[in-house]
């Protein structure tokens, strides 16, 4: 009797080890099958809308600045240092800055939105911000990215503290009771 059970106990377990494979091998064909049939829709391929109109042919020579760095020698903290970055396109296409990004907060750079036409001049104003800052050198840089490419321009300087203003203390105007 116990080899009966054992040998019904075993047939069992082949039983399920057969259906859990062919379980498997089915769910196997049947990704298969989505697969195919997403891989073969043609709606995702001929349906696309055709590029039109000619490469750029921009370049980053076309994007010709005086000067890219700027040396503000030694200012006072307090007020805004400033300065303009002028550059002409000398490419055959219009010239869009996309965004001008400077280093860290204290610099802000400002510039036209209109695309520069062959031949004209852009301007790029930038502006460090001397208030609170510690007594000694600065460089900063302020990253220009364009349909051109991309150009690193440089600030620098020295910020010489303000002198403090403050009233003096007079003792003998201080009244004791």
């Amino acid at each position: 009797m116990k080899k009966i059970i054992l040998l019904f106990a075993l047939a069992l377990m082949v039983g399920n080890v057969a259906e859990a494979k062919d379980k498997k091998n089915k769910k196997k064909s049947d990704n298969t099958t989505q697969t195919l049939q997403v891989a073969e829709t043609p709606a995702l391929s001929t349906n696309a809308p055709e590029k039109t109109g000619t490469a750029s042919t921009l370049k980053l020579d076309d994007l010709a600045f005086a000067d890219i760095s700027h040396d503000f020698g030694t200012v006072q903290e307090g007020p805004d240092a400033t300065c303009k970055f002028v550059f002409t396109n000398k490419g055959k296409e219009p010239i869009i800055i996309q965004k001008a990004q400077a280093s860290c907060g204290c610099t802000v750079p400002t510039y036209s939105k209109e695309p520069i036409a062959p031949g004209q001049d852009g301007t790029i104003d930038v502006a460090f911000h001397t208030q609170g800052k510690p007594a000694g050198a600065f460089q900063k840089t302020i990253t220009v990215t364009t349909n051109a490419g991309v150009k690193i321009l440089t600030i620098k300087g020295m910020v010489e503290k303000a002198p403090t203003t403050s009233v003096p203390e007079n003792s003998s105007m201080i009244r004791t009771n």
